[in-house]
């Protein structure tokens, strides 16, 4: 088999075989096909697209190409769940405990943040001395004895990916949706959790720009998914506007607390509940969604999720105590306000130019070498729908170093105002199973 002869077929619209899909996912992790061979194929995808089964043997080959974490030692369903990342998004950090203090079983592997946001990883670091590595046998020990661990990816998980990954960052090949589906179901499923709930989202703010491309990526996922054995579902989620108030590593560690005693931002609060639900019943822990829903409104009431999530951060050599006094997390130096320039109704947020600006301050990375501060951020306090007078506090910005006037101009343009009253926007557009 010639590689040359892969690209020729894909190039010319024909759909590859499982045989030649697993010769160039085995030949590229082995060093055998070069990357300048690689890139042509993935641009011919890009152009050309690829069929259901494609996709799948592209998945199944990627999952394959390295370790699959084997959970079957953990006593009852595992669940998992994605986010396709968004700004503010601290989802996992509030819902897995949630779900874990109704019974479920969370063995997440979670990664870093780059680009605008922190990653999961990330958020939590921000706990002194939580650690995010961690053997394999404990993993599991953990999980089995509380329910729930959040930890990093090891460098042996779905090794196709990391080299497929960096050549499309580099090739303007990033936005093919077979090709975006494949690199997180391998990362998922190699993960080993029994069932997987994607949280898909759009809009300025998301991988993806609108409604239709989230949920063609929403149901490709699904159908790798169930093609493979997995209880797969999606939600189909609005980034047109941060998700809760909080953006940067340590403030969104905070909103994950208060929506755990029950006193976070409504929209971040409802979209926990919603994929809590979802998973309770994959986990077949719940059989319908109002049921579910109580199980979870009742653990935020009784304490229960919050000692969850304290007991994770413990058993991962974090520091409990920045939990119940969350003062002592880390705090930037320095905060101001943002301060409307006139009065009227917020019909617009740029969720994007927000990341952007927080990454600016230190929240973000750059470059995958950045470094980032987990103190720094900004913290929302109108957002759309709300009416507000000029001079009124837009948002706090917590910084380390001075701010530029290009900075804060930057930050006041991501805010579109209006007269007349504008709907606040529905956060979750749709639930696919």
């Amino acid at each position: 088999m010639r590689f040359v002869d892969i690209i020729e077929k894909k190039k010319s619209g024909q759909a590859l075989n499982k045989a030649e899909i697993d010769f160039w996912i085995n030949g590229y992790v082995a060093q055998e096909i070069p990357d300048y061979q690689v890139a042509a194929l993935l641009m011919a995808i890009c152009f050309q697209g690829m069929t259901i089964d494609e996709t799948v043997w592209l998945t199944d080959a990627m999952l394959h190409s390295g370790d699959v974490i084997d959970l079957s030692k953990i006593n009852g369903v595992k669940v998992d769940k994605h986010s396709t990342g968004g700004v503010g998004d601290k989802t996992s950090l509030a819902l897995t405990p949630m779900v874990a203090a109704c019974g479920a079983k969370v063995a997440k592997m979670s990664g870093r943040g780059l680009g605008h946001t922190g990653g999961t990883l990330d958020k939590l670091e921000s706990i002194s001395g939580f650690r995010i590595d961690m053997e394999e046998s404990r993993f599991i020990e953990q999980v089995n004895e509380i329910g729930l661990s959040i930890i990093g990816q090891t460098t042996q998980v779905v090794p196709a990916d990391k080299k497929l990954y960096a050549l499309r960052d580099v090739t303007a090949c990033v936005n093919a949706i077979p090709l975006i589906a494949s690199s997180i179901m391998s990362k998922k499923l190699a993960s080993g959790a029994d069932t997987i709930l994607l949280d898909v989202k759009y809009g300025e703010g998301a991988f993806m720009s609108d409604v239709a491309s989230a949920r063609t990526l929403a149901k490709t996922m699904i159908a790798i998914g169930k093609r493979l054995g997995k209880d797969t579902r999606a939600m189909i989620t609005n980034m047109n506007q941060p998700l809760g108030n909080a953006i940067g590593n340590a403030l969104e560690v905070k909103e994950a607390i208060d929506t755990l005693h029950g006193k976070g931002p409504a929209d971040f609060t409802e979209l926990c509940l919603e994929a809590g639900s979802v998973m309770l019943i994959q986990a077949k822990l719940a059989n319908d969604h109002a049921s579910a829903r109580k199980m979870l409104e009742q653990v935020i009431q009784d304490g229960s999720a919050f000692a969850k999530f304290a007991a994770m951060v413990k058993a991962q050599s974090g520091d409990v105590e920045e939990l119940y006094h969350p003062e002592k997390l880390p705090q930037a130096p320095v905060t101001c306000e943002l301060t409307a320039q006139e009065s009227g109704y917020i019909c617009d947020m740029n969720a994007l130019s927000l990341g952007v600006a927080a990454m600016r301050l230190g929240a973000g990375r750059a470059l995958k070498e950045d470094q980032i501060d987990p103190s720094v951020g900004i913290v929302l306090h109108k957002k759309v729908g709300d009416h507000v007078e000029k001079g009124d506090s837009l948002a706090t910005i917590h910084h380390r170093t001075p701010l530029s006037q290009d900075f804060m101009d930057a930050c006041l343009a991501a805010y579109t105002f209006h007269e007349t009253a504008c709907e606040k926007p529905q956060l979750i557009e749709e639930i696919i199973e």
